[in-house]
């Protein structure tokens, strides 16, 4: 695996590889890697000739009071992985490399930005578009691929890349959990014994939730009030559970198909996200 700091050296690499016809396909992370992580990797690996991933914890998506400077950091350990699952090149920027000056020009997402994660996080879909603009710009890859547990995040990933008529394909992988239904999530390992032992609850909330929905309950509201109180009841700190449509996570009306649970919820220190289709 080819490992890449400096912008001009990977365009270098990677025009050599467009000279030859190949097909990029990039995956872009913030490390501390596991088996979601490297799902993705394999699949870019079935839509292009050689796989592309980046490394960068990035400032700019973390608000004031988060876990920027605690976000854990395994760069050898990741490596490892990587060469593992066949990955050809890395790009593992440092600040300095991606922002050589302070980024004054940002991606402004439309309202999306402002509802669910956005509302809980001020700023933070401005940093995540702003960033991966900025690697696409840099990689220029034929499809990139982005996990499905940030739903909301692949959505203003997919819909900036239309509007901006880049010549990407934007694909979402599923998400992998663990054997109880967990989300694996880097931040999983903030978690206690028991927490840990407590965290499969918040899918479980989100199957009961589509049983009621597929069974014919319509009062979507309601349905989600009752699961964030429960959850909460058992040491949880729900920010929201909602029902959203899947095209534009506007909320689901009983008339819409096609639908989306979304969750966030603190227990203990993380803040674990799940989702689950309809």
């Amino acid at each position: 695996m080819e490992i890449y700091s400096n912008v001009a050296d990977l365009r270098a690499a990677l025009n050599k590889l467009r000279q030859q016809n190949r097909r990029i396909g990039f995956v872009p992370t913030m490390g501390n890697l596991h088996a979601g992580h490297i799902s993705l990797m394999h699949q870019a690996k079935t839509h292009a000739d050689c796989v592309l991933a980046s490394i960068f914890v990035n400032r700019l998506q973390f608000g004031p009071n988060e876990d920027f400077d605690k976000y854990p950091r395994t760069f050898e350990a990741d490596c490892a992985q990587l060469r593992e699952a066949g990955v050809e090149f890395l790009f593992a920027p440092t600040e300095n490399d991606l922002y050589p000056e302070p980024q004054t020009y940002t991606v402004e997402p439309p309202e999306i930005q402002f509802m669910l994660e956005g509302e809980c996080r001020p700023g933070h879909f401005r940093g995540v578009a702003t960033v991966v603009m900025k690697l696409f710009q840099i990689v220029q890859p034929d499809v990139a691929v982005f996990g499905k547990k940030d739903y909301q995040q692949l959505m203003v990933i997919r819909n900036m890349t239309n509007q901006f008529m880049l010549p990407i394909r934007i694909i979402g992988g599923e998400t992998v959990r663990a054997e109880d239904s967990l989300a694996l999530s880097s931040r999983n390992g903030y978690l206690s014994p028991e927490e840990r032992a407590e965290a499969p609850r918040l899918q479980q909330t989100l199957q009961n939730i589509r049983q009621a929905v597929l069974s014919g309950d319509h009062d979507y509201e309601a349905l989600c009030r009752k699961a964030a109180a429960n959850l909460d009841s058992h040491g949880w700190k729900t920010d929201y559970i909602s029902i959203r449509r899947q095209q534009d996570l506007a909320p689901a009306t009983a008339a819409d198909r096609d639908l989306v649970i979304v969750a966030a919820s603190r227990l203990g220190t993380p803040r674990l996200l799940d989702n689950l289709e309809i």
